[in-house]
């Protein structure tokens, strides 16, 4: 079930000292102190999110972003969106923005490869006025990216990154070929799944690389998508349409590594006669609105969420298999989480940085992050083979949950987030 600012220092972060001020004569840094609160590194969807949520906290936040706002903005890929995090969105006052840019799936099939008989799920069946959105990355980040300027409480550092570490909290920054030391109760790791600051924590993690790798694409059908969202499941693996705005659709075919990659090297014509077989003809005809890229996927959790000073969010913290559209959504609940916990805790006047506190965010997220690894694992294993008995077992399945509605409603319960327990910002 089912991404234009000048290179000088963007508006929204302090004043900084001039070249000459920051060095003494020997060459050493000397700058003024850049005291934070929290520092996020990361300013993706994931780390912005959790910089929104704490925009009213009264902690001071910076966010450290290697590209340009624009670059970082700038991604051309959707991602399934659920509706609790829409409802997070309302919450956090952006919904009125991003809302209206979003496709409401007002059906969404999940079928067997070719088996004619499909699980259909309708609003009616959950909680929200779409069964699932479709989110742009431009969309998402360009509302992000304008509320963090406009919070008096959050710098927004682009063209940033840490060259150098006391400690995990004393920091030094570079940009643009000058250097600033940051110091701070909390860094907060929203890297994606390289995480330097999971590294600088010496963070483990468990999991497993798939043998399968997924090819993304943004397609115009002759036809009117009619805001339905599909997933099939076929024996090399899920492919899922995403209903996106002006009747573009985008594509998400996982296939083992070699094939996928056979595939990616087809002459445009071949690529959409492979790919029109794997689409069905409902839409009719085909074509390539952006070229085909690849992906390999893994399944990974970190050990431990946090260290003394140290949290992990969204990939950085876990990465999961694209079926089912979780990962986005388990990133910005996440965030959200965390935001409450540390809110909470300076609220109490509690040293935000400490294990005690940070455990709590960690008790919260890890549990119920493992229990989605564990279902899209399980989803795409059980639907990923030949095996008879197992075919036999998921298509009587599929009679089942779509004929028996609180089954059905349940099974969406837990695929559209509303399990365990939801951020303040989501109720």
């Amino acid at each position: 079930m089912l991404a234009d600012l000048d290179s000088s220092l963007d508006s929204s972060a302090r004043p900084l000292e001039s070249p000459e001020a920051l060095r003494s004569k020997n060459g050493s840094i000397n700058a003024h102190l850049q005291t934070y609160d929290v520092v996020i590194v990361g300013g993706g969807i994931v780390g912005l999110t959790c910089a929104c949520s704490l925009r009213n906290s009264g902690l001071q936040i910076a966010v450290i972003e290697a590209q340009t706002a624009e670059h970082a903005a700038g991604r051309q890929r959707a991602y399934a969106f659920s509706p609790v995090s829409a409802s997070i969105l309302k919450g956090l006052g952006l919904w009125e923005r991003v809302g209206p840019q979003l496709t409401h799936f007002q059906r969404v099939k999940l079928s067997d490869a070719d088996y004619p008989k499909a699980i259909t799920f309708r609003p009616q069946d959950g909680r929200s006025d779409a069964v699932y959105y479709s989110a742009e990355h431009t969309v998402l980040m360009a509302a992000l990216q304008e509320a963090v300027r406009a919070a008096k409480n959050v710098d927004y550092w682009c063209e940033s990154q840490i060259v150098e570490t006391e400690s995990a909290t004393a920091l030094i920054v570079e940009r643009q070929g000058q250097q600033y030391r940051f110091q701070t109760q909390l860094l907060i790791g929203a890297d994606g799944a390289r995480s330097w600051v999971r590294n600088l924590a010496n963070i483990k993690t468990v999991g497993w690389k798939y043998w399968q790798s997924c090819i993304t694409a943004v397609l115009k059908p002759e036809r009117p998508h009619c805001n339905t969202a599909y997933e099939k499941f076929w024996p090399s693996g899920p492919f899922a349409i995403l209903p996106l705005p002006n009747n573009h659709c985008q594509i998400v075919w996982t296939a083992p590594h070699e094939e996928a990659e056979a595939l990616l090297n087809l002459p445009e014509a071949a690529f959409l006669q492979a790919l029109q077989a794997r689409y069905g003809s409902d839409m009719g005809a085909l074509t390539l609105v952006n070229k085909p890229a690849m992906f390999p996927v893994q399944l990974m959790q970190s050990r431990e969420y946090v260290r003394a000073g140290i949290a992990l969010i969204g990939d950085a913290a876990h990465c999961c298999h694209p079926v089912g559209g979780q990962g986005l959504n388990m990133g910005i609940r996440d965030a959200t989480a965390l935001a409450e916990v540390l809110q909470q805790a300076a609220s109490r006047g509690e040293n935000i940085g400490s294990l005690i506190v940070l455990k709590r965010y960690q008790r919260w997220r890890r549990t119920e992050n493992w229990f989605t690894l564990s279902l899209t694992d399980l989803l795409n294993r059980s639907f990923s083979n030949r095996f008879l008995p197992l075919l036999i077992s998921r298509r009587a399945g599929i009679w089942i949950l779509d004929s028996v509605g609180p089954l059905k409603r349940l099974i969406l319960q837990l695929m559209t987030g509303f399990f365990g327990r939801l951020p303040l910002k989501a109720r």
